[in-house]
């Protein structure tokens, strides 16, 4: 898997562990859903853990848990599939602030709407990262300097441009 931050692909500092592995005792690691709630119970308060859900995740599934993670990963079973990109939203409003990583089939042009969304990084599989390189990453990025929607990104919205003209 290739892992995207700002445009450019960086090595992944997480492992992901299978449901039958032991909880490390350092490291940063990524249970599934399925055990988060034992890895929260059993692991000291200074743990890094992320955990990697579906798409289709209820937000209060994970509410209690959110001061305790450090990264959560979204799975999208194809591009077409947009429903990661309203929990990573739902998220960022139960004011979620460590990593949101996008996991699945995107394509880059998806890229602005993900980060829009909240997402920090985004994972592909090696054959869409073998067809879709860095520099279209990267142009995708900065391909817009503005939305019709409020996002995470730090860019403003257009609504927001023309309110901010009218007053001027």
């Amino acid at each position: 898997m290739a892992l995207i931050s700002d445009g450019r692909f960086i090595e992944d500092a997480w492992r992901r562990l299978a449901d039958e592995e032991a909880l490390p005792k350092t490291g940063k690691f990524i249970v599934s859903l399925p055990r988060l709630e034992h890895a929260v119970e059993v692991l000291g308060p200074t743990a890094t853990f992320g955990v990697i859900v579906p798409n289709t995740t209820e937000p209060s599934a994970l509410i209690a848990a959110l001061p305790r993670l450090d990264l959560i990963s979204i799975t999208f079973p194809a591009f077409a599939d947009g429903r990661g990109f309203s929990l990573a939203r739902l998220l960022r409003r139960a004011e979620f602030k460590g990593e949101l990583r996008a996991s699945g089939r995107l394509v880059a042009d998806q890229y602005p709407h993900a980060i829009g969304c909240g997402f920090d990084t985004i994972e592909i599989p090696d054959d869409l990262a073998d067809r879709q390189d860095e520099e279209q990453w990267r142009g995708a990025l900065n391909a817009y300097s503005m939305s019709y929607q409020r996002g995470y990104a730090g860019r403003g919205s257009i609504l927001e441009a023309r309110r901010k003209a009218v007053r001027s």
